[in-house]
């Protein structure tokens, strides 16, 4: 594939640095950071393209917080004006990276996401008897940014924007050289790349025909269990090797008929459910909204916004009976 240059002075254009503000902002306007922003929306553009353009960008600021759901993990917001340069960057440069990703691969990328690659999964549970489920082990955490900046060196051949990618990278760490922010989107879209290495080479050496990845779990199918387990040999060998990754001890498997658990849903090929924590959660998070409305913290417009987003995930799956009890459990609560 050949490598993309000359893209670094099209990050610093005006158009796409107003562009990169308003996605930025989308659903924030009302936000105090985002609204100092705005009041002096033109100067904080120039100042960032001059940042651009003299190479001297002032990155690294983060806030940090946890959250418990599903498990726990600490998320690492950058700066409002820090967010705008992010989305400048991919603007320009989730082209290239998308043209590398294959067909598979359902993370940080437009037209894909959870749902499909579930649907894709039990595409497969109906086409294969076996399936192969792998997780990377602290991911994020294990991520080298001297592996990741000769990926990036085999898609770019533009210095400069190397150069920033590189600087963004050494603005957080886990480890030494390792690790990268869970919550920015230059980290999301750069994690789905990093693994982008293991899609081609699944499919291209391995010659697996049946594959799924949405960023770090992944599920290969076949017709019997013997490759499987030479695969999983293989793969493990080519983390540690090419991507200084280890996996997860939870290696799985197993029959298809017998369904495959999968992003937060228990997939079979012939219908879906929703997996047993992801039922606790939903269950959870009800009576929790349910309980800041009636303590007056949203109104009813914030009830509606925060349950639609709750039962889009819980409507993908064969909840309606689910959905009908614990609701008849939260009213006669209240």
């Amino acid at each position: 594939m050949r490598r993309i240059g000359n893209l670094y002075t099209l990050i610093a254009e005006p158009e796409n640095l107003r562009l990169a503000f308003v996605k930025a902002a989308r659903g924030k306007r009302d936000k105090d950071e985002v609204r100092a922003y705005s009041a002096h929306l033109d100067e904080n553009l120039r100042l960032l393209r001059d940042q651009l353009l003299t190479r001297r960008l002032d990155v690294g600021h983060y806030s940090f917080f946890t959250v418990y759901d599903p498990k726990e993990r600490v998320i690492c917001a950058a700066s409002f004006p820090e967010r705008v340069l992010h989305h400048a960057v991919m603007n320009v440069c989730e082209p290239v990276l998308e043209r590398y990703a294959i067909h598979d691969s359902y993370a940080c990328r437009a037209g894909k996401g959870m749902h499909a690659a579930v649907r894709r999964a039990q595409e497969f549970l109906r086409m294969y008897p076996w399936y192969l489920k792998l997780d990377v082990r602290k991911y994020f955490d294990s991520i080298s940014h001297v592996t990741m900046r000769g990926l990036l060196s085999r898609r770019f051949k533009d210095n400069a924007l190397l150069t920033l990618f590189a600087r963004i990278l050494s603005t957080y760490e886990t480890s030494p050289g390792k690790g990268l922010p869970i919550g920015n989107l230059v980290s999301q879209h750069l994690a789905n790349f990093y693994l982008g290495l293991l899609d081609h080479w699944v499919k291209e050496t391995l010659h697996v025909r049946g594959y799924v990845r949405y960023m770090d779990d992944f599920v290969l199918w076949a017709d019997d269990k013997e490759p499987l387990q030479a695969h999983l040999h293989a793969i493990r060998s080519f983390l540690a090797s090419e991507l200084a990754l280890e996996l997860k001890d939870n290696v799985q498997i197993n029959r298809c008929a017998r369904g495959l658990p999968f992003l937060g849903y228990r997939v079979f090929p012939g219908r879906l459910d929703l997996g047993p924590r992801a039922r606790q959660r939903f269950a959870r998070k009800l009576r929790g909204y349910e309980a800041e409305w009636r303590r007056g913290a949203w109104s009813e417009a914030e009830l509606a916004r925060h349950m639609e987003a709750l039962l889009s995930y819980v409507r993908f799956a064969d909840t309606v009976e689910l959905r009908r009890r614990i609701v008849s459990c939260v009213s006669k609560v209240s």
